[in-house]
């Protein structure tokens, strides 16, 4: 069934009326008529069952009927990454949102590329995965911060998270052993830019008491693929995959 996301508060019984974009790809695009069932979520009030009362080729309402999914706080994993160019960059937020990613935080590092990102696209990838995944929790886009920014405020804003990053460097090539005895808990993955962290990053990651580098195995893998990796291996251990 078709799910569509709206900005509205969600209550039986509502009637919200869809933007023109909306309305435009629910009647011209998907050709749905009235009476015509989708659902809807906004992130807050779970997901609903609603019909469609069309007026037009312009123009419908939403009618919230029933609840069909309480909704539910995602898993407390934080994606930090350095952007890309765009097209990787779209992959990479939805496959974020995929893997259950709760915030996708950008990061810039020595050897990031892409400085100035556009939120309102990241934000509208987001939507988009989430109306084709089954997602009702939708994840957060937040501004772009300088590693070092980041690495000396963490104290404040991310007491007792963990910070996982994804370390070519690392001797061992086996993330399920640098995952291993760690508790469930606040996590953060780190996943650095084309052509890696610098020596510089590595070794001021490496002495934070709250970091602790991961391998991904024998292959370098460019920056989109080892975000589908890590969060892939942290849910299955330590995530909602368990």
């Amino acid at each position: 069934m078709q799910r569509l996301f709206l900005r509205q508060i969600l209550a039986e019984g509502a009637r919200i009326e869809a933007d023109r974009a909306q309305a435009n790809y629910l009647v011209n695009v998907l050709r749905m008529a009235s009476g015509d069932r989708i659902l809807v979520f906004n992130g807050r009030d779970g997901e609903w069952l609603a019909s469609l009362e069309v007026e037009g080729r312009r123009a419908c309402r939403i009618a919230l009927e029933e609840k069909t999914r309480e909704q539910v706080a995602p898993t407390d994993i934080d994606y930090l990454f350095a952007p890309l160019k765009q097209a990787r960059l779209d992959y990479m937020v939805q496959k974020a949102v995929e893997m259950g990613a709760a915030r996708l935080r950008p990061v810039l590092t020595q050897h990031t590329q892409v400085t100035r990102l556009n939120l309102e696209r990241m934000e509208a990838n987001v939507i988009e995965a989430c109306e084709q995944c089954g997602v009702v929790a939708v994840p957060s886009v937040h501004e772009p911060l300088p590693l070092a920014r980041l690495i000396e405020g963490w104290d404040v804003t991310d007491p007792g998270r963990l910070l996982l990053f994804c370390d070519e460097g690392e001797e061992s090539q086996n993330p399920l052993q640098a995952l291993s005895g760690i508790e469930r808990g606040p996590l953060a993955v780190l996943v650095g830019p084309e052509g890696g962290f610098s020596q510089e990053e590595r070794a001021y990651l490496r002495r934070q008491p709250f970091v602790r580098p991961i391998p991904l195995g024998p292959r370098v893998l460019r920056a989109d693929t080892a975000a589908v990796a890590v969060l892939s291996v942290v849910q299955a251990v330590l995530g909602d995959w368990v």
